[in-house]
C-alpha cells in the first residue's frame, strides 16, 4: 500500500527557512519521479517542484525558483522540499506526490505559515 507522510511544516516569519520531508512506503520509491505540490486557500492546487528519479533533474514553478530546491534521497525512501528566503504568498498546505502505474498518490500534507 502507497503511503506519503510529509512533515516539517510550521509557522515561520518572512524570510525564514524550512525543511519538508516526505517519508514513503509501498512502492518501489528509487524508480519513481517525485513531486511537491501546495494549496493555499481558495485556490487551486500548484505544482511548485518535481524531481526526477535518480534525482538528476528539477524543475520549480517560476515563484519559487532561487528560494527552494527540491531533493531525495533513495536509501531512505524521502523527498525534501528546502524553501528559503519564505514570503507570505508561499502560506499553504504542501503535498508530495508521485504517480505510479496511472494513479496520482498524495499524502496528507503538511501546512506552511509565512507571518510576522
Amino acid at each position: 500500500q502507497v503511503q506519503l507522510v510529509e512533515s516539517g511544516g510550521g509557522l515561520v516569519q518572512p524570510g525564514g527557512s524550512l525543511r519538508l520531508s516526505c517519508a514513503t512506503s509501498g512502492f518501489t520509491f528509487s524508480i519513481y519521479p517525485m513531486n511537491w505540490y501546495r494549496q493555499a486557500p481558495g485556490k487551486e492546487r500548484e505544482l511548485v517542484a518535481t524531481i526526477t528519479s535518480a534525482g538528476d533533474g528539477t524543475n520549480y514553478v517560476d515563484s519559487v525558483k532561487g528560494r527552494f530546491t527540491i531533493s531525495r534521497d533513495n536509501a531512505e525512501n524521502t523527498v525534501y522540499l528546502q524553501m528559503n528566503s519564505l514570503k507570505p504568498e508561499d502560506t499553504a498546505m504542501y503535498y508530495c506526490s508521485t504517480v505510479r502505474l496511472g494513479r496520482l498518490y498524495w499524502g496528507q500534507g503538511t501546512q506552511v505559515t509565512v507571518a510576522a
